[in-house]
């Protein structure tokens, strides 16, 4: 395949797993047989004249077969209905809550009166029990009484799925337990991964307490458990979070700190060095401490698509071939996206491939490698300095589309930041690691500490200046592929390509200055409903639908609480009886007795005020999913279900609303 073909490759097999993804059904029979038959119908086609006419359809058609194996390689129960009772099962991994509460997940789960058949795979439970009889660790088998319900879908119809995110995690239940963790079996003694981070993390957090050791704890092995709330909002609102993610930052800091040391020691060495291919035993070494480093950092997805991206630039180096190019970001993004189709719609994903193309781009120019001083201290810093800026622009849009806010002193904060992370956290994290079978690893772990410290407050500092984060309202869904085919036409395609790359990249960011916001939604369990007034979203509670009222706000591109929204006039009556109206609605949310109900009734003009009146309880949305009304001059109900169709991942039985006619 010529090289303009393989680096478009990446964008064909993107489409083709897009276009599975937004199907409203899931596929027929007949449409796999038609799509296997297209693949091998156009691959002899394909090889021998690779033109667009030819690769584009069959990459296309790939991507498309790859996110349908991939939806069937996962595939996994799903709770039927609510579930109180005795939950076991063996911890497989801890985290916190957006509440900072200890999470567990657990796996080969056994729950009461429920068949092996339909009983989830995995389950997580948030503990909200004060009382710690156990500290869970990974490999126990534990039991606990616990709260369980299916994941929730969308908390507006159009907005994020959690529901098909769980699915590719096989968790097919979420809860919380009140009641302690009790142990039923220990870990087993022999070597496992997972324990081995487990007390990794806690000797690192027992060296140095508190956030520092918690941030040290977690860029070593992936357990982000032990950091505060509020070390966390302040790393959040200066764009210092990626820090925390073992992603490719941390990947190439490691595995280029262990390149440069091993090629300088063998080089040291004449003997060895000019017996060996110097280079490429160096990448080999980078490459196997990358590997190292993807097992004890427990693998996540940013981690194996650090690694991914390591391991194509060290086969590179090893084969004589040059380090960094669009092919083997082509290549690592075909390799990420036949392996994890579903990471494609995910920010993680969508961010690193975005900065990595840009920095390529930027650095393999000849006019700005020739305008970089001859100084290797000056030139570093203007490097750093012009990557920083390159991989800040080409990952704000993306940035401020899934987190709705702009870190607006971000570039500031990483500048500063960085270097410390770079020159004396990951050398030390090194050293430690090193000097840790000698009894003497805390000696880097300290050195660790001063950088870390330093970091956080860095983030801290930054974090109370005024305006720091600039929030940012959610667009319509059609904003971001715009914005991506831009960007790619842009730095892929040649002068009408461009040209249209520009066009797009122009009509998404007018359509972002468009109001999309619904201005009426109601969320999956009928706990809260919000209408968007001119003060912003009046919400009918203080309390109760927390993470649905926080979600719709941070959508909305306000930056109040749920009970400084709740005191928002538009909504009158008791508490647990409230009524409001907009445009053509007229709303009233009660929430005591049998459960919560939301009445709905739209007043047709012509019908001098008679109302038309739909009446949504809690057995109706958990079939609907979150209610909105886009144009409260209309009568038109959408819900989360009529949105994200009727998927493996999407309940069981689907239900759409619609308003009888005025004469019933």
């Amino acid at each position: 395949m010529k090289a303009a073909r393989f680096i478009e490759a990446p964008v064909w097999l993107a489409c083709g797993i897009g276009l599975y993804f937004w199907l409203p059904v899931e596929p027929v029979r007949a449409i796999w047989v038609f799509t296997g038959i297209s693949i091998l119908v156009l691959l002899p086609i394909a090889m021998r004249w690779p033109a667009v006419a030819a690769v584009a359809p069959l990459v296309i058609l790939a991507g498309f077969g790859i996110g349908g194996i991939r939806t069937n390689l996962v595939a996994a129960p799903i709770l039927e209905g609510r579930y109180y009772g005795a939950v076991e099962g063996r911890v497989i991994a801890l985290d916190r809550s957006a509440s900072s509460r200890l999470r567990i997940t657990l796996d080969r789960v056994v729950l009461e009166d429920r068949q092996p058949e339909k009983t989830p795979q995995r389950v997580r439970i948030s503990l909200h029990s004060k009382i710690t009889a156990l500290d869970p660790a990974p490999g126990q088998t534990v039991i606990v009484t616990a709260f369980l319900s299916a994941p929730d879908g969308p908390v507006e119809p159009g907005g994020f799925d959690f529901r098909r995110m769980a699915y590719f995690k096989r968790l097919g239940a979420v809860g919380y337990a009140r009641a302690p963790v009790l142990l039923l079996q220990d870990a087993p003694e022999h070597f496992s991964l997972s324990r081995l981070r487990h007390r990794m993390s806690r000797a690192v957090q027992k060296i140095v307490p508190g956030d520092v050791g918690a941030f040290a704890a977690a860029i070593t092995t992936g357990d982000r458990a032990g950091l505060s709330e509020t070390a966390l909002q302040a790393l959040r609102a200066t764009n210092l979070a990626h820090l925390l993610a073992i992603s490719g930052m941390h990947m190439g800091m490691l595995t280029g700190l262990v390149y440069a040391a091993l090629r300088v020691t063998l080089v040291a060495l004449p003997a060895v060095g000019s017996a060996l291919p110097v280079r490429a035993v160096a990448a080999a070494g980078g490459l196997a401490a990358g590997g190292l480093y993807l097992a004890l950092s427990g693998g996540n997805v940013a981690t194996q698509r650090a690694f991914i991206m390591a391991a194509v630039v060290f086969v590179g180096l090893i084969a004589g071939r040059r380090a960094l190019t669009l092919r083997a970001v082509a290549l690592a993004a075909m390799i990420v996206l036949t392996l994890r189709p579903e990471a494609l719609a995910g920010p993680g994903f969508q961010m690193s491939f975005a900065a990595t193309t840009a920095l390529v781009l930027t650095f393999r120019s000849t006019c700005i490698m020739g305008r970089l001083p001859r100084g290797k201290v000056r030139r570093w810093a203007l490097s750093l300095l012009l990557s920083s800026g390159v991989a800040g622009a080409a990952t704000l849009p993306i940035s401020a589309y899934h987190f709705n806010q702009i870190a607006q002193f971000g570039l500031l904060a990483n500048l500063l930041a960085v270097p410390l992370l770079g020159l004396v956290v990951m050398p030390a994290a090194i050293t430690s690691a090193l000097l840790a079978p000698f009894g003497v690893g805390e000696w880097g772990v300290h050195v660790m500490a001063l950088g870390i410290g330093r970091i956080l407050a860095v983030a801290h500092w930054i974090a109370a200046f005024e305006g720091a984060v600039r929030p940012v309202r959610s667009p319509m869904p059609v904003v971001l592929p715009l914005l991506s085919f831009g960007f790619l036409g842009c730095v892929l395609g040649q002068r009408v390509v461009k040209l249209g790359g520009v066009v797009l990249c122009a009509i998404a960011l007018t359509l972002w200055t468009v109001d999309a916001r619904p201005d009426l939604v109601i969320d999956g369990r009928g706990a809260l409903v919000g209408i968007q007034t001119e003060a912003g979203r009046a919400l009918s509670r203080p309390r109760g639908g927390g993470f649905a009222a926080r979600v719709w706000l941070e959508n909305d591109g306000t930056p109040m609480d749920q009970s400084e929204a709740a005191g928002l006039p538009g909504w009158s009556g008791p508490p647990k009886d409230r009524e409001a109206s907009i445009g053509r609605w007229r709303i009233r949310h009660r929430t005591g007795g049998d459960g919560p109900t939301a009445d709905l009734c739209y007043v047709e003009a012509e019908q001098t005020g008679v109302p038309v009146c739909v009446t949504l309880n809690e057995r109706l949305l958990q079939q609907t999913g979150a209610v909105s009304i886009a144009d409260a001059g209309r009568a038109v109900l959408r819900t989360a279900q009529e949105v994200t169709g009727r998927r493996p991942w999407s309940v069981a039985k689907a239900l759409n609303i619609s308003l009888p006619a005025p004469d019933q």
